[in-house]
C-alpha cells in the first residue's frame, strides 16, 4: 500500500489517500492542544502511544463484534482504516461526572452516574462544538432517528467494554468521545480511542491517566502516557463475544 496525497488534517492526526480504493493511512502526530487549540504543544512520541493504545482498543471491540474502521497498523504512527464518510458528532459517554458536565451542570466532581449519561455534540470548532438534542440532529440531517438510536446503542455497548477492560488493569473510565461515520448503510466507528479521548482515572488514587494531565500541567505528561499505554495494552486474557481469544495488540516499543 502506498500512502499518497493529504486528505485532511486535524488537531493531532493527518489523514492520506492511498493506492487502495476504499483505504486511508491515518496519522497520529505528536501535536497536542486543549481548549480549542488554545494551549498547544509537540510532545515526541505522543503520537505513538495514542496510535498504540486505539490499535489495542479497536482490535479488542473488534473482536467483540463493534464494527470499527481500523484495519492495521503500518508502523508506530500510521493506522490503515477504512474509508468512512464521518459523522459531525462528537458522542460523549459518561460514567462519572467530571470536566465541562461539572462546570455546565449541578453536579458534583466523582458522581457516578448510573445509567452513564450519552451527550452529543456538534464537531465544529468555529462553533465551540455546541451540544445537540435528537431533534436538531435530524433537523440538520446529521443522522436519522434510526440511526441514533444505532449509535447510541453501539456507544453505550462499547462503553460496557471498555469499563471492563480498564478495570482489569486499575483504571476508572471516567467518560470518553467517539465519532462514527458511514460505508454505505453501515456505521462504524472511527477516530481514534485514546488518552486523547478518555478521561481516565487510577482506580486506587484517583490520579488523572489522560490528557487533563497536559489540560492542567499535573505533571509528566509523556511519562504518564507512557505508563498507562503500557497498562492499557498489557497482555492478558478478555472474554470475548462470540470467541474467547486474547486481543492481538501493537508490540512495545
Amino acid at each position: 500500500m502506498k500512502q499518497k496525497g493529504l486528505l485532511y488534517t486535524g488537531k493531532a492526526k493527518s489523514v492520506y489517500r492511498t493506492d487502495v480504493k476504499g483505504r486511508l493511512i491515518v496519522e497520529f502526530r505528536d501535536d497536542i492542544t486543549a481548549f480549542d487549540g488554545g494551549k498547544k504543544d509537540v510532545l515526541v512520541n505522543k503520537g505513538s502511544y495514542n496510535a498504540e493504545v486505539s490499535a489495542f482498543i479497536f482490535g479488542y471491540l473488534e473482536k467483540n463484534g463493534v464494527k470499527t474502521h481500523f484495519v492495521t497498523m503500518l508502523d508506530s504512527k500510521r493506522m490503515v482504516v477504512r474509508e468512512l464518510s464521518m459523522i459531525p458528532l462528537e458522542v460523549i459517554v459518561r460514567n462519572v461526572a467530571a470536566g465541562s458536565i461539572v462546570r455546565n451542570y449541578p453536579f458534583v466532581e466523582g458522581t457516578k452516574l448510573n445509567p452513564p449519561v450519552i451527550v452529543i455534540d456538534y464537531k465544529d470548532d468555529s462553533r465551540h462544538d455546541p451540544m445537540l438534542n435528537d431533534d436538531l440532529i435530524v433537523a440538520l440531517r446529521l443522522a436519522t432517528r434510526h440511526e441514533l438510536e444505532k449509535i447510541k446503542k453501539t456507544a453505550l455497548g462499547i462503553n460496557r467494554l471498555l469499563v471492563k477492560l480498564l478495570a482489569l488493569q486499575g483504571i476508572t473510565l471516567v467518560d470518553f468521545k467517539m465519532e462514527f461515520g458511514r460505508a454505505g448503510r453501515t456505521i462504524y466507528l472511527g477516530d481514534e480511542i485514546s488518552m486523547d479521548s478518555m478521561r481516565l482515572w487510577d482506580r486506587k488514587t484517583g490520579e488523572s491517566l489522560d490528557k487533563d494531565v497536559y489540560r492542567f500541567s499535573k505533571g509528566d505528561v509523556m511519562a504518564t502516557y507512557d505508563r498507562v499505554a503500557g497498562r492499557i495494552t498489557k497482555k492478558m486474557v478478555v472474554k470475548a463475544k462470540p470467541a474467547k481469544a486474547e486481543p492481538e495488540r501493537t508490540p512495545r516499543r
